[in-house]
Parts: C-alpha cells; sequence; structure tokens
C-alpha cells in the first residue's frame, strides 16, 4: 500500500508560496486569483493571456467537469464535442464573420480555406442538427452539449483566468418544437446552473443581461459580486429585480417591482443563458417534423458556463489575500496529512508510521479518497511550516501528527481548512470525520 501514497515532494506543482507571485508578462493587471494561483503552482503563463494548467489545476478542473455533467445529466443533456476549427462560410452565413470582427481568431488552410478558432459554436452545432433530416417533435427537446477550449482574441487579456484568449467553456445548445417548450427548457437549465454554483457554496446573482454578438431575445448572467469584476450590476435589496447596467436605459435607481433603492456592485460573469427562438435555425434550416409531418424551425436556445473562470472566480471570492480556499467539492486535494519531523521525539515515538497507517487506513476505509490524499514528507522541515504551506494551499482538511501523538491512545490533530476549527480525534474519529467528505 505504501508504495501507492501520493508524496508532496513528487507533485509537478512549482510553488512560489513566499513570492509575490511569479512571471507575469509586464504590465499585465493582477488580482488575488491570479496572484495565488501563480504561487501555489497551479498555473504557469505561457504566453499573453494563456497559461500552462498544471496538475493540481487539471484535478480541481477535472472535479468541476464532473460535477456540470452531474447537473447536465439532471436536465437530459447529451454530450458530444464538436471541432475548434470552424469553417468561415458558417460565420458569413450568420453574419457573425463581420460581426464579431478582430475577437475571432482567423486563419487559412493551404487550400487558402478560411476558418476560425471558435469562440463560441451556435453555427456549427445548428448545422449538425440541419443535417438530421429526419428529426422529428418526438426526439425534441434536443439538450447538446460540451466542454472544450475556446478562443478569443481579447485586446487586454487581464486578470489571469478571468480574462484570457483561450479557456474552457461549457457550451450546451437547445433544440425545441415550440417557444413554450423552449422557455421551460429556459428555465431548467438555469435551474441546473443555479444547483451547481450552491453545490460549490459559490455566492451568486442570476441577472438580467443584454444578448450582444449571440443574440436572441432574452439573456440572463449568472455573477458572482467582487471588487474585480468587470461588469457593474445593480440589485434590489429585496431580491425582486437585478440586471447588468449595460442592459437599463439610462440611470436606473429605483426597482420596477417595490420601488426600493437600487444597490450598485461589481460582477464576475461566470455563466451567460440566452434564448434564441429561431435566429440560427432559420439561416442553416434546422427543421424537425410536427405531429401534422410539416417541417417547422426549432427553436433554440444556448448556455455558457466559463469552466476555467469559474475556478479562478471562486478563488476570487473565497480566498484570503494569502491563502487559498477552494469550493471544497472542486479542491484538486481534499487532504494532506503532515508527518512530524525528522529527528523529533514525536517522530521517534513512532509518529510518522502511525500517521501514515491513518494514510492507508482512509484510503481503504474511504476509497473516494485514495487519490486525494498528499503526504507531506518534507520532514527536514517543521510541522509549522509544512502546516503554513497546506494553510495557502487551501487542503479543505490537514492532519497532523503533534505533540499528542505520542498519547495513548494517540491523537491527532485535524484542521478544517474551511471552518478554521482544529479538531483533536483518534484515528477512528479521523475516519468518521472524513466520512462525510463529498468528491464528484
Amino acid at each position: 500500500m505504501g508504495s501507492r501514497r501520493l508524496l508532496l515532494s513528487r507533485l509537478f506543482q512549482p510553488r512560489n508560496l513566499q513570492a509575490g507571485g511569479g512571471a507575469l508578462a509586464d504590465g499585465e493587471p493582477s488580482c488575488r486569483s491570479l496572484r495565488l494561483m501563480l504561487q501555489a503552482g497551479l498555473i504557469h503563463p505561457a504566453g499573453p493571456g494563456c497559461f500552462h494548467y498544471l496538475p493540481a489545476a487539471v484535478r480541481a478542473l477535472e472535479k468541476l467537469v464532473k460535477a456540470v455533467d452531474e447537473e447536465m445529466r439532471e436536465v437530459a443533456g447529451q454530450k458530444l464535442s464538436m471541432p475548434s476549427l470552424s469553417p468561415a462560410e458558417l460565420w458569413h452565413k450568420s453574419g457573425r464573420w463581420e460581426r464579431m470582427g478582430p475577437e475571432l481568431f482567423r486563419l487559412w488552410d493551404r487550400h487558402r480555406k478560411s476558418y476560425c478558432l471558435g469562440p463560441t459554436h451556435e453555427e456549427v452545432v445548428t448545422e449538425l442538427v440541419a443535417a438530421q433530416s429526419n428529426l422529428t417533435h418526438k426526439q425534441l427537446p434536443l439538450r447538446l452539449y460540451q466542454v472544450s477550449r475556446k478562443f478569443r482574441d481579447e485586446p487586454k487579456p487581464r486578470f489571469g483566468l478571468l480574462r484570457s484568449r483561450e479557456f474552457y467553456m461549457k457550451d450546451m445548445y437547445t433544440f425545441d418544437a415550440s417557444e413554450e417548450a423552449a422557455r421551460s427548457t429556459y428555465s431548467e437549465v438555469c435551474g441546473a446552473y443555479g444547483r451547481l454554483l450552491d453545490r460549490l457554496r459559490l455566492p451568486f446573482v442570476k441577472v438580467q443581461a443584454a444578448t450582444g454578438n449571440i443574440g436572441g431575445s432574452m439573456s440572463h448572467e449568472f455573477q458572482l459580486p467582487a471588487d474585480i469584476g468587470e461588469d457593474r450590476l445593480v440589485l434590489c435589496p429585496e431580491g425582486h429585480f437585478a440586471a447588468n447596467v449595460e442592459t437599463l436605459n439610462g440611470e436606473q435607481t429605483s426597482c420596477p417591482t417595490c420601488g426600493g433603492k437600487l444597490t450598485q456592485t461589481r460582477g464576475i460573469e461566470v455563466g451567460h443563458t440566452f434564448y434564441l427562438g429561431t435566429k440560427y435555425s432559420s439561416v442553416s434550416n434546422a427543421v424537425f417534423y410536427s405531429a401534422e409531418n410539416k417541417p417547422l424551425l426549432a427553436e433554440m436556445g444556448c448556455y455558457g458556463l466559463g469552466i476555467t473562470r469559474i475556478l479562478a472566480a471562486s478563488i476570487e471570492v473565497l480566498s484570503t489575500e494569502d491563502s487559498i480556499r477552494w469550493p471544497s467539492l472542486i479542491a484538486p486535494y481534499q487532504l494532506c496529512f503532515i508527518p512530524p519531523k525528522r529527528g523529533s521525539r514525536e517522530e521517534e515515538e513512532e509518529g510518522t508510521a502511525l500517521l501514515e497507517r491513518v494514510y492507508d487506513d482512509v484510503a481503504e476505509a474511504l476509497p473516494h479518497l485514495a487519490g486525494d490524499s498528499v503526504l507531506d514528507d518534507r520532514t527536514h522541515l517543521t510541522i509549522g511550516k509544512r502546516l503554513k504551506d497546506a494553510n495557502k494551499l487551501g487542503y479543505p482538511f490537514v492532519v497532523v501528527a503533534g505533540k499528542r501523538v505520542c498519547e495513548d491512545p494517540p491523537v491527532l490533530e485535524v484542521w478544517d481548512q474551511n471552518s478554521g476549527e482544529v479538531l483533536f480525534l483518534s484515528r477512528e474519529g479521523v475516519i468518521e470525520l472524513l466520512s462525510k467528505v463529498q468528491v464528484p
């Protein structure tokens, strides 16, 4: 069993926990999440607005995608994967090749055919559905989604993963038989987004939003209130009304429902939903056959969730100035085990062997946490130094073989990072506490 332990010294996570951040292009504005992610070795700059996601960040992203998949299954979402490379003629047909302007990454193949790197996939998915020539009303609603890399040629990439040029997004496209059915789908998917953000314990607001380059007749954003946010929001204190300022005509200061004074805040957009109607289905002739066997245009919606942006935004809003705090569900590792310092009395009293046994017992008793536990084997450092590092990296639980490990029976310290509590528990107590931990 011991050979399968995950040793901190072997992880590729180039930490720079003492320094003020890490290498970033000159003049690129920083923020808490970017600074903490660079310090913790979660990401590394690869070019303006592009980052390497290092193993710990990939673990967090994979957990987030699993949680998203669970919520998408609840609303009958079917996952697919579409090419990033998108033929220009589709974008010409919808009129967005010109409208998107320089934000679109454009390229040519050797035959001088034009393409773009997809920032979003409305044209592509509508063309895919239009190619199914015998689609009937019985097959609707169709709810297709993917999680993939998207590309936007941001004029000024900033704040790390909050505004980058290459990012992960979950985008869903829905096809319904009527406007009424499409609006019902809209409310179901919005509900799924709300549940996901609740599971992550993120304080979000759903606000009325502009339809922008995507189009359609109704749109909402899911925003995390934060000082660093680039969107200005107005909120009714009673919860009757919330909107992005860009949707309002002039300065609206009172709630249209209750007349209460609206408060202003800034937000980070993590999700965006659009009711599209037949805007794209009419261009590609995406039709289905009704019960009377008449071809009708599908009513569409599209729904985006910024996967890498949720990762950075959650660190932005939950963390302290110098320590990461994760939504527990997506922490790269749930547990860090800290054995005694080499040569200490606790080590001589078998503290290390005991802690390693508890590590193995947890993996055996709670198999879902087997790959989620790290052993900080840097025993040349004091427990205090390693505990400080663990605090900065934000493991939800840290199990320490401290002074009381020499008692009979031995007692372990367990730091619950999210509540700030320290518990003193027996081996059985540790396993019981950790049995409540959820991972997607």
